[in-house]
């Protein structure tokens, strides 16, 4: 059970958002938002080049898109363009979801019941070898927005409900927001970790209806604290609160009598069945949220449909949840200009339809604030990568491979000797990191710079990352082993070696000195024999998986 009362941040002011110089923050790393003069008067979005893009820009597309910059995706991108490249992803089918792929192997048995048997490694498994590339980070996002945690399912089948859930979100991921909407609010796992499941009407003893997921599902998960502007700005230019308690508690009755469909102790397809409405527990009697009046006479299940359906169309649903797709996949801090334009296609796909999240990624990717290459002009720019991204970056890259098929990768939150963050793993429904944390006491708290990836990073999850990646570029993780044999030929020649990995991880974003200084150690190494020039090629990885310029994604 996920019981919420800490606040969201609210949005910054347009002025707060205006860009200003961003320094380094932690030993390893530095941030900076992008935008670099966004506001009311930005240009309006251009549409995809004519040229087709140059190695580096399209290594920096794929960074935002894909993960990975790698060589086959490098070349398409190259031959066909980025508006294309995102036509193809998104009508690539979707491959076997994580639930099946636990069934197929063999874990629905009663010892696995009450554990994570096997969630761990179907998560990574699509993150990392899964070719619809753009649907699993959308996917990925989805699940830091839509939070459902492993560590609050105390339900029979926790590991298949994960799995389930995940499976509800990519499949979601290139639909309508309404129809993910109502997915998540009836997935068993939500159901469980916000309290739905379970709900019951008031009685005479003095139980009332939960308000767990009531209140969430306005905070988090749709139109936010307070009134938005189309751009994200504050309506009005001040926080006007978009719900009060009143609204909470009547939408709490709203969401009563629902229930696991066909739940049992034996095995776990309940966990992929949408919940069931009982009408003995539904509460009935006149209910009133956000201007709308739902009828004594209305059923449960039609009661849902139309609250539903009032939330999604809020107007503030464009840009909170735009916004944080933005920051999720391009940068943490978009101008207001950028998030309006967003926010515009979220009303209107160009065909009348509200909600388009195939529109809505495509308008943030090719956005003229993504596509602009960063220049020495540039006041503020970019993210720092989270860490399960930038572990899925080098897996793809170096295509990582699992030759058991088991893909026994394991949990990684550990902050002193992992990642300080896994998949599906959030401390709290509020995610890892807030959408508006800005870094106390610091250069980007001075500057009111929003980073969100920054709360979880400090000097031991920095140092934790460069030797949790020092093992894994040299040896593989768990049964995992990376393939290096596309650097090899390149081992001999120092230069040569870190210009490549420069383009696959950094994008080419890695300063002169910064190249200088890796290209010397490595000539510094032998490169007498083949295990030799193995051994360089790793050095290379690991030592631009630490870099500060790679740390940023730009």
């Amino acid at each position: 059970m996920e019981v919420s009362s800490e606040p969201v941040e609210q949005p910054l002011s347009e002025t707060a958002q205006s860009p200003g110089l961003v320094t380094a923050l932690a030993a390893a790393a530095s941030l900076a938002a992008c935008g670099g003069g966004g506001g009311a008067d930005s240009p309006a979005p251009v549409p995809p080049p004519t040229v087709l893009p140059t190695a580096v820009e399209a290594s920096r597309f794929l960074g935002q898109a894909a993960f990975a910059a790698t060589d086959d995706h490098l070349a398409r991108v190259q031959a066909v363009g980025y508006a294309a490249w995102i036509d193809e992803q998104l009508a690539q089918p979707r491959t076997t979801g994580h639930y099946d792929t636990m069934i197929a192997a063999g874990l629905a048995v009663a010892s696995n019941e009450y554990t994570f048997t096997g969630t761990d490694n179907t998560l990574w498994r699509k993150l990392i070898s899964s070719p619809d590339v753009l649907r699993q980070r959308v996917t990925l996002a989805l699940s830091e927005i839509f939070v459902v945690s492993m560590l609050g399912l105390p339900l029979s089948w926790r590991g298949f409900s994960a799995a389930a859930y995940m499976d509800v979100l990519e499949a979601n991921a290139f639909g309508n927001y309404r129809d993910l909407l109502q997915a998540v609010t009836l997935s068993p796992a939500m159901g469980t970790y916000l309290n739905l499941r379970g709900n019951q009407k008031g009685d005479a003893s003095g139980r009332q209806p939960d308000e767990n997921y009531a209140r969430e599902v306005l905070q988090l998960f749709s139109i936010g604290l307070v009134e938005l502007n189309p751009d994200g700005t504050l309506r009005g230019g001040v926080a006007t609160d978009t719900y009060t308690q009143d609204t909470i508690t009547n939408l709490a009755r709203v969401f009563t009598g629902w229930e696991f469909d066909g739940f049992n102790h034996t095995e776990p397809s309940y966990t992929i069945k949408p919940m069931v409405f009982l009408a003995s527990r539904f509460d009935t009697g006149s209910k009133q949220f956000l201007g709308t009046t739902i009828a004594s006479t209305v059923d449960g299940v039609t009661a849902m449909k139309l609250a539903l359906d009032t939330i999604a169309a809020h107007p503030n649903v464009g840009p909170f949840i735009g916004r944080q797709l933005i920051q999720r996949l391009v940068c943490s801090q978009p101008s207001a200009a950028y998030v309006g334009r967003v926010s515009a296609v979220w009303a209107n796909n160009g065909s009348g339809v509200r909600g388009d999240l195939k529109a809505v990624i495509k308008a943030i990717l090719l956005d003229s604030e993504a596509r602009r290459a960063p220049t020495s002009a540039d006041t503020t720019r970019g993210k720092l990568r989270e860490p399960v991204q930038r572990l899925v970056q080098w897996a793809r890259t170096f295509k990582l491979s699992s030759p058991t098929g088991l893909w026994n990768i394991p949990d990684t939150s550990d902050p002193s000797t992992r990642l300080g963050q896994s998949p599906l793993r959030a401390p709290s429904v509020f995610n890892f990191f807030r959408p508006g944390y800005v870094p106390p006491n610091s250069p980007l708290g001075t500057l009111g710079v929003q980073a969100p990836e920054f709360q979880i990073t400090n000097e031991s999850t920095v140092v934790a990352w460069a030797n949790f990646m020092q093992s894994t570029v040299f040896s593989g993780l768990g049964e995992t082993r990376p393939d290096y044999s596309a650097e090899l030929p390149l081992a001999a020649d120092a230069a040569a070696l870190v210009a490549r990995i420069n383009l696959l991880l950094a994008h080419g974003a890695l300063g002169a000195d910064t190249v200088a200084t890796i290209t010397q150690a490595i000539n510094s190494m032998s490169a007498s024999n083949d295990n030799a020039k193995l051994n360089r090629v790793r050095a290379a990885v690991f030592l631009v998986l630490c870099a500060p310029e790679y740390l940023v994604q730009v």
